[in-house]
């Protein structure tokens, strides 16, 4: 397969990733679980240990025939708001060709946003909620793929939330379910690429930041963050003057869903009114009948539905925002990025902007705006083979 239909179709199932799993009818939705226990290097302390791995049960025939391994893992992360270890789930392809010297390297294939509660992981899904293509393009190129579902997601636990665009979180799960897919699948070289979409776009974004201290003995060769929700503190002001659209406003329900269970004094009934506060679980389904009155319900919402009420409180969730937003610090592998819509959820004004802070402290970006796609598989490949990275820091001119 030639490099341009794979990133056709990396780039649209992608992008279609959050279309697919959010708000549709979940009555197909299966315990993609075994109990047959794989061979591993299980034992440890600290992040990246395995805990236990299990083969597919039910897995898209269209990836199986491609892989010698498909499985579910746990392994340990942690909870960047409290540095508390939790343990996380995480599925992994392994390609049916012999490894090749060194190992094969390993893609770690961030989603997009699919709910925040348990069941809404990608690993339970037999098609991965729509990423099985991504995942076959991506094992088609050889290709050893994880797919971290991230913290609170696919596993049940006391306690236990995802913590949604928390983006030192999500790339703590990242950068983890990297380390255990290492021990159960030992034929694996340490250099690997983080990429996403959305929400794991953010999660890419925010490994290539986060890497020197927390990634120990991987070797992270570029990132590539597309459409990343990675510039978020402008959503108070949004929010407080009733600007966001009907996107937008379920992602800010989605936030502030889970500010309460890490922060018991967070005042949520302060965010939240009208047909937000009557109908705030079934805003978070992902789901069942819950999840097909999702998209009517986010078409009622008022324009102040979803919010902060008072200045104070405005305050207070652009501070939260404030330390999720990206970029916090220098990166140090390449990154590509891509722009959303101007009217998608984050405008393509404010991904530039974050850009430009970006490229200020030293990255080497290639940031870009669709059309025409850029080619991500021809992106990895020349990543892995150290070939120098473009760099239009300075190229696209200041945000406005």
């Amino acid at each position: 397969m030639s490099r341009r239909p794979l990133i056709a179709v990396l780039v649209a199932m992608l992008v279609a990733g959050t279309t697919i799993a959010c708000g549709t009818d979940r009555d197909t939705h299966l315990s993609n679980r075994n109990d047959q226990a794989l061979p591993g290097n299980y034992g440890g302390k600290g992040a990246g240990v395995l805990k236990s791995a299990q083969p597919l049960s039910s897995v898209d025939p269209r990836l199986n025939m491609l892989t010698s391994l498909s499985a579910r893992f746990t392994y340990t992360t942690a909870l960047a708001a409290s540095d508390e270890e939790v343990q996380a789930s995480a599925t992994v392809f392994v390609p049916k060709i012999k490894a090749p010297q060194g190992g094969w390297r390993i893609i770690a294939l961030g989603h997009d946003d699919v709910g925040i509660h348990a069941e809404c992981a990608p690993s339970g899904s037999p098609d991965l909620l729509g990423l099985v293509p991504s995942v076959r393009a991506l094992v088609s190129a050889g290709y050893v793929v994880t797919v971290p579902d991230y913290v609170g997601l696919g596993m049940h636990g006391k306690d236990l939330y995802h913590p949604f665009l928390d983006s030192a979180t999500a790339a703590y799960a990242m950068i983890d379910a990297v380390r255990a897919t290492r021990k159960l699948v030992t034929e694996t070289s340490g250099d690997w690429i983080a990429v996403g979409n959305g929400q794991g776009g953010q999660a890419a974004w925010a490994v290539n930041e986060l890497t020197a201290d927390y990634g120990g003995e991987l070797t992270l060769k570029g990132a590539l963050a597309l459409t990343p929700l990675a510039a978020l503190e402008w959503l108070a002001d949004a929010a407080a003057g009733g600007t966001l659209n009907n996107s937008q406003q379920l992602m800010l329900v989605q936030y502030l869903a889970w500010l309460p269970t890490a922060y018991p004094d967070f005042p949520l009934d302060e965010y939240r009114r009208g047909t937000a506060q009557d109908h705030w679980d079934a805003l978070t389904a992902c789901w069942g009948p819950a999840a097909k009155a999702r998209p009517g319900l986010a078409r009622s919402l008022g324009p102040h539905d979803v919010g902060p009420a008072t200045p104070a409180a405005t305050e207070r969730l652009r501070g939260f925002l404030r330390k999720t937003s990206l970029p916090q610090g220098p990166t140090v592998a390449p990154m590509l990025v891509t722009a959303d819509t101007p009217d998608g959820l984050i405008p393509t004004s404010r991904t530039a902007a974050a850009v430009d802070r970006a490229c200020a402290m030293g990255d080497v970006i290639d940031f870009v705006t669709p059309p025409p796609d850029p080619d991500l598989m021809g992106w990895v490949a020349d990543r892995f083979n150290d070939v120098p990275a473009p760099n239009t820091c300075g190229d696209h001119g200041p945000a406005q």
